[in-house]
């Protein structure tokens, strides 16, 4: 066999990898939106979202000490909805983000409430525990929660739901120092 019998199988996958990266390049938009300013706009994302300026799907599930937690218990504050795991990586980073803004915005009333995805109570609760996280940490048996929020495969995915329960911004992937302001400015009272 020659040489160049032998490198076809591995053009053909390199022109596979190739085609499959224009394919994701092509569907996955690249660079920030601009930022909209004035009454009436569209908020900054950090990703799009069939949710974004609708009524924050309902929450009813059960924390990981046994206490049932409703969304609606949180009506009229601000909430962010962190979809997370104690084995996610990007979780892990930025949980310390996390605990740091609700404490800082503790007086504007905000809360989160973290939804644990594929993980064990154990597990999540430990972490949380480790990291002094606070806020409830809720199951979400059968991903039920996970879904009508249309959760994409993966965490950490946030959404920041306004004090009249709108979704108002939404991060796919770990929250960022540089774009959580933007983010809370969206659902953080007035002067707050």
């Amino acid at each position: 066999m020659t040489a160049a019998v032998r490198a076809r199988p591995a053009l053909l996958l390199a022109i596979v990898g190739v085609i499959a990266l224009l394919a994701v390049l092509a569907v996955v938009p690249i660079g920030t939106p601009p930022t909209p300013s004035g009454p009436g706009t569209s908020p900054v994302v950090v990703g799009g979202s069939p949710l974004l300026d609708q009524p924050a799907p309902p929450i009813a599930l059960v924390s990981l000490d046994g206490t049932p937690v409703s969304l609606a218990d949180y009506a009229g504050r601000p909430v962010i909805v962190n979809f997370w795991a104690s084995w996610c990586g990007p979780c892990r980073d930025e949980f310390p983000l996390l605990v740091a803004t609700r404490e800082a915005n503790a007086a504007a009333g905000l809360e989160i409430l973290g939804i644990v995805f594929k993980d064990g109570a154990e597990s999540a609760a430990a972490f949380a525990a480790d990291q002094g996280a606070a806020w409830p940490l809720l199951a979400d048996p059968g991903e039920v929660v996970y879904d009508a929020y249309k959760g994409v495969g993966g965490v950490p995915i946030s959404f920041f739901i306004d004090g009249d329960g709108i979704v108002r911004a939404v991060s796919y992937g770990p929250l960022t120092e540089a774009a959580l302001p933007g983010q809370l400015a969206r659902i953080l009272p007035a002067g707050a």
